[in-house]
């Protein structure tokens, strides 16, 4: 919390290219456009050299410590998304920060569940959907990694390559959030989903405990695998990140650009569309079908897929656990591109049936 509220970003200061400080978000239904902090990368940064600092030098405490209190640490975590959601209902019912922003269907479960406020805020610039998707659970993932290497070098006496994978692969994954934040302030988490118990708890919990599972697998299980198995491995790892991150960029870079740019050296087509906003005005847009947007509608999602496969694949065959990540991966984007595209079906009406003809396949060219 110190870090996303009391520190405000210089690294785009530092870095170039990165894109941090203050951003705009994307406009709400109300017509409300946020500023955002943008300073996640930094924070990262900061929490990992406290890390290595003490486990290098300070020795505060145990680098392990993650993994020798995961069950405690557990119970905290649910306390804590438990919490957050609560907190959040609450406060769309007695202090929302934009009534018109607020979602009430009527069923208590679902508005608890899935949200009613679109962006709730403390004060100006405590955003509850960009810090509790992007600050704690986030930058545990891969502290939660580093604990988990240091538990099997106690153990063991050596780290492995397969842990040595799970831990660069993953942190790349991390590293990209946060190096794109201001990017994904345009996406589907911070632009359509309402803050409930779905991210509150999910962003507390079910990231941290779910998506290091493979780390906590290779404790108790270590694997040292083959280096053509190894190689190939990263190469699927890196291949599938290529692919999710040039393809969001060529998205970004259509956008930005209104369509005045190269797609693969090419001026790249697209679909005209129109829609009405709630105002009753008449918009328009553009929908791409070049680059790898032409391969497929979500083809960011294959290439999500594939890393999360990379993942899965080094912890060997030896047990079906490892592999729950890719299945819950499978189902969630799936139901992404589903619920996306029924949106997109309802707003652009006729132009996103074209649209689907020209780009007839979702996630995989030629299969689905």
């Amino acid at each position: 919390v110190f870090l996303y509220m009391c520190a405000p970003d210089i690294c785009h200061k530092l870095i170039l290219g990165y894109v941090g400080g203050v951003q705009d978000g994307a406009c709400t239904p109300a017509g409300l456009i946020n500023k955002y902090e943008v300073n996640g990368l930094q924070a990262w940064i900061i929490t990992h050299m406290l890390w290595f600092a003490n486990a290098n030098y300070f020795h505060w405490f145990s680098p392990t410590i993650l993994f020798d209190h995961w069950i405690p640490l557990l119970w905290c975590a649910n306390i804590l998304g438990y919490t957050v959601a609560t907190l959040a209902m609450m406060k769309a019912y007695f202090f929302p920060s934009n009534a018109n922003d607020c979602k009430f269907t009527g069923n208590f479960f679902y508005d608890y569940m899935m949200g009613i406020e679109f962006n709730p805020r403390i004060g100006a610039w405590f955003d509850f959907k960009l810090f509790f998707n992007g600050r704690p659970g986030i930058v545990a993932w891969t502290i939660i990694n580093l604990s988990f290497a240091a538990k099997q070098q106690e153990l063991y006496g050596q780290v492995t390559n397969s842990m040595i994978l799970v831990n660069v692969l993953q942190a790349s994954y991390v590293l990209d959030f946060f190096w794109n934040e201001a990017w994904y302030l345009k996406t589907i988490d911070i632009c359509h989903d309402h803050f409930g118990w779905y991210l509150g708890w999910g962003d507390c919990v079910w990231l941290p405990y779910l998506y290091t599972l493979q780390g906590l697998y290779l404790v108790y299980n270590p694997v040292q695998l083959s280096t053509p198995s190894a190689i190939g491995i990263l190469l699927l790892g890196l291949i599938g990140y290529y692919i999710f991150r040039m393809t969001n960029h060529q998205k970004d870079l259509f956008r930005r650009t209104d369509g005045n740019c190269k797609i693969w050296g090419k001026k790249p087509k697209y679909i005209e569309c129109s829609y009405l906003s709630n105002d009753g005005k008449k918009h328009h847009s553009k929908l791409m079908i070049s680059g790898f947007w032409g391969m497929a509608r979500h083809f960011n999602y294959t290439g999500d897929l594939m890393g999360s496969l990379s993942y899965c694949l080094a912890c060997g065959f030896g047990h079906l656990l490892p592999y729950f990540y890719i299945i819950y991966m499978l189902i969630l984007l799936v139901h992404r591109c589903i619920r996306d595209e029924h949106r997109c079906s309802s707003k652009y009406g006729k132009d996103w049936k074209h649209y689907t003809d020209a780009v007839p396949y979702r996630l995989i060219p030629g299969v689905f």
